[in-house]
């Protein structure tokens, strides 16, 4: 059997951690800052775990993280 290939933007943009979570940074925290509020930015910073659901086509994607 060949070897699967890890999907290079997902690499970088996802962290498995420990227990087999993905890990993920939030959207909405790159630009047009000023109109958000701090309590708002503040959540955005917090980490974030891909849904149960879509852990499945993730793990294909990243097969040996």
């Amino acid at each position: 059997m060949p070897k699967i290939k890890t999907h290079k933007g997902i690499l970088k943009r996802v962290k498995k951690t420990g227990t087999g979570k993905v890990k993920r940074t939030k959207a909405f925290r790159n630009h047009i800052l000023t109109k958000k509020s701090a309590k708002r930015k503040r959540g955005l910073r917090q980490p974030a775990f891909v849904h149960e659901s879509m852990e499945k086509k993730y793990s294909r994607l990243l097969p040996y993280n």
